[in-house]
């Protein structure tokens, strides 16, 4: 009976080992394994309610460890202007973002979120970061493609370290559409009306992201103005092949529309096209400012608040079917993300569970964020440290966005003839004025995402005002600090030279080493500068093409030889 006893008492305590170890022994958390065996292992691990978690991203201002625990949130987002604290250091980024991380962690799985911010000419958002000039002028620059092929995957490549300097790893950059009208809003965010042009800038996504995409990319918005499929897939596509077969990470799908139908309910195009033609193997995140989900979620609150055996499987089906094929990860943002995370979740499960959405839905939407999550190394590498923190802002980095500067301005005008240039001004001049509301301001007032849209696009006051004022005393120099081509044709006259800048970013000595010769202009129009807004739309090469200055102008200067 001892014996026996003592046996008994081995092979329990043997079982136990077993038990203890196979618990410890999770093949999801094992590098060496293979991703597609490690994501097979943590989804037959997941409920459904931990599946559907994954699928909702929501905004850093309610974001917090409880949150992600409860909730088992896929990934947090810095939207324009998010951040954890005014003026916050490198620091501060780390350990908010390391503090979200944390809860997401401490879930049963400890699957790790992924946080994303727009970081789209620079890490825009975060407080003495370098900003490079923004898309519209990186497309001056790639007029110059053979002799600077680098450029922008040089942009690329600092703008990818200051992100993750902070601790991120998921940028919402960069915009590839092709605007084909600068009444658009964004159309700073274009490189080119010419989708030619566009292809060469997709050279920033192995910048960004590197050999293996470790910083993860979400596509952003395409504009489809286009009403043919000649002018979709002639214009607007060919830049998203090339960043498909470059690896790029996610895809953003736009808010705007393609002959009256919402891009986020064009099964065709975001389905049928982008996953099934181009094979695009991972991730895709609704716009934030769609009005897709809020419309959806607002036509299922009060039904779900009465809801009963004899619900109206019909309606929802109409309200978040079509959303949830599309889509795999949703965002929902701001000041109703409690309201709408409770009822996405509790549509989305009933949903499911009613046989209206197929489970295996929601695991390809989840196998897809996972392998994002694996490829990123966030099971190995979750959580951030301070080693990269000197490398935001560097003098190397604002060294490249000072070239940049350089290189994305276009000479329009230099002089009353050409016998006569004014630039390159000279350094010793014994007074120069410095006028206008952009002699000590970054840019334009904001209005991305908002009210950017125009009908005139004319110089603000007191733009005019300073023109005719100063230029009609003395010889004068007017650098235009814009997001697109604005009305000139009135003033060019009394303008001595004249210097298309952009949107600079923080390197404005750029403009200085250009104004001075240091170094010679050499920029090239990416866009048609059209004469008055009733010609537009107008692109180079349509039939009636009359404009200011021509796509591809641009007059050049040398550099000054000093003694």
């Amino acid at each position: 009976m001892g014996r026996y006893s003592i046996a008994m008492k081995g092979f329990v305590l043997f079982c136990l080992l077993a038990v203890i170890a196979e618990a410890e022994y999770l093949k999801y958390k094992d590098p060496k394994l293979p991703m597609g065996a490690r994501i097979r292992d943590l989804m037959k691990r997941m409920s459904l309610e931990k599946k559907i978690g994954q699928m909702i991203q929501i905004e850093r201002e309610v974001a917090s460890a409880d949150v992600m625990k409860q909730y088992f949130i896929g990934s947090v987002l810095s939207g324009g202007g998010s951040v954890p604290a005014p003026k916050p250091s490198a620091e501060d980024w780390i350990n908010m973002v390391n503090e979200i991380q944390k809860g997401a962690l401490s879930t049963p799985l400890g699957n790790p979120m992924i946080y994303g911010i727009d970081a789209v000419h620079g890490h825009n958002n975060v407080y003495n970061a370098t900003i490079f000039p923004h898309n519209i002028g990186l497309g001056v620059t790639r007029q110059m493609h053979d002799r600077d092929p680098d450029l922008v995957k040089r942009i690329g490549a600092a703008t990818a370290l200051e992100v993750r300097v902070t601790g991120i790893p998921h940028a919402f950059a960069p915009c590839i559409a092709v605007c084909r009208d600068p009444r658009w809003g964004r159309c700073y965010e274009s490189y080119s009306e010419d989708h030619k042009i566009v292809r060469t800038t997709t050279e920033i996504i192995p910048g960004l992201q590197g050999d293996l995409p470790a910083n993860a990319l979400a596509r952003e918005h395409p504009l489809l103005l286009e009403s043919t499929s000649n002018g979709l897939f002639g214009i607007h596509m060919p830049a998203y092949y090339d960043s498909i077969i470059k690896g790029v990470s996610t895809v953003m799908v736009s808010y705007s529309s393609w002959n009256g139908e919402k891009m986020h309910a064009n099964q065709d195009l975001v389905t049928g096209f982008l996953k099934n033609r181009l094979n695009f193997r991972v991730r895709m995140i609704i716009s934030a400012h769609s009005e897709s989900i809020g419309k959806a979620l607002t036509g299922l609150r009060a039904h779900l608040m009465l809801i009963t055996l004899k619900f109206d499987l019909e309606f929802l089906f109409i309200q978040m079917t079509v959303l949830v094929t599309l889509y795999d990860m949703f965002h929902l943002c701001c000041r109703l993300w409690y309201q709408r995370t409770t009822e996405f979740i509790d549509a989305l499960t009933l949903l499911v569970k009613n046989n209206v959405i197929p489970i295996s839905r929601i695991d390809d939407a989840v196998k897809r964020i996972l392998r994002v999550k694996f490829t990123m190394g966030l099971f190995e590498n979750p959580l951030a440290d301070l080693s990269l923190v000197n490398q935001l802002g560097s003098q190397e980095h604002r060294e490249l966005a000072r070239e940049a500067v350089r290189k994305s301005l276009v000479l329009l005008k230099n002089g009353k003839s050409t016998s006569q240039p004014l630039l390159p001004l000279p350094k010793k001049a014994p007074k120069i004025l410095v006028a206008g509301t952009h002699a000590d301001n970054l840019g334009e007032v904001p209005y991305a995402e908002m009210f950017g849209d125009s009908s005139n696009l004319t110089i603000t006051e007191p733009g005019p005002s300073t023109i005719n004022n100063v230029c009609g005393a003395v010889k004068c120099v007017v650098v235009v600090v814009s997001g697109r081509p604005v009305v000139l044709e009135p003033y060019v006259n009394k303008i001595d030279a004249l210097v298309a800048a952009w949107l600079p970013g923080t390197e404005g000595q750029g403009v200085a080493d250009a104004l001075f010769g240091d170094y010679g202009f050499t920029g090239k129009l990416a866009r048609t500068w059209f004469k008055s807004v009733d010609q537009l739309p107008m692109n180079v090469g349509d039939r009636h093409y009359n404009p200011l200055f021509p796509f591809g102008f641009g007059l050049t200067t040398q550099p000054v030889k000093m003694n």
